[in-house]
């Protein structure tokens, strides 16, 4: 188990490597990367992030105790960059390893919805006409409310 914080880049290929190794008790591995996206009209310069580390590594460390009372984890991964990126970085990754896929994939599907909504990271979106603080999205507190149950 694992969380990673940084400005730098990551290689999925690298990181799931370290995670998995050589053990043979993972029958299942999903990975997921999200990558910077460009707005709608296409001006997307750079997306900034900022965070307080010692809250966003408390928040993540909850989150992923979070999926591991719910799902039977063998290995999980949460990278998340902060900074300024441009569109089509990558900006975050989340790996989760099972002996069986339905919980690595509902693990990862949970963590990224509550890593979407729920981590502390503060996003400011830079164009031509120049930088917005980006509100938090209502279908992302609905993406939320299956993992109520």
């Amino acid at each position: 188990m694992a969380i990673s914080v940084q400005k730098e880049d990551f290689d999925l290929g690298q990181a799931v490597r370290g995670l998995v190794g050589e053990r043979t008790d993972i029958g299942a591995l999903v990975t997921f990367t999200g990558l910077v996206r460009d707005t709608a009209d296409g001006t997307l310069e750079a997306l900034e992030l900022e965070h307080y580390p010692a809250m966003t590594e408390k928040a993540l460390k909850e989150i992923e105790a979070q999926a591991q009372e719910r799902w039977n984890l063998s290995a999980c991964l949460i990278i998340h960059r902060v900074g300024k990126l441009e569109p089509g970085d990558q900006i975050m990754m989340v790996a989760t390893g099972s002996a069986h896929r339905r919980d690595a994939f509902e693990a990862a599907e949970f963590l990224m919805d509550f890593l979407k909504s729920r981590a502390p990271f503060w996003k400011k979106e830079h164009t031509a006409s120049g930088a917005d603080w980006v509100d938090a999205r209502e279908s992302d507190e609905e993406a939320l409310e299956r993992w109520q149950r």
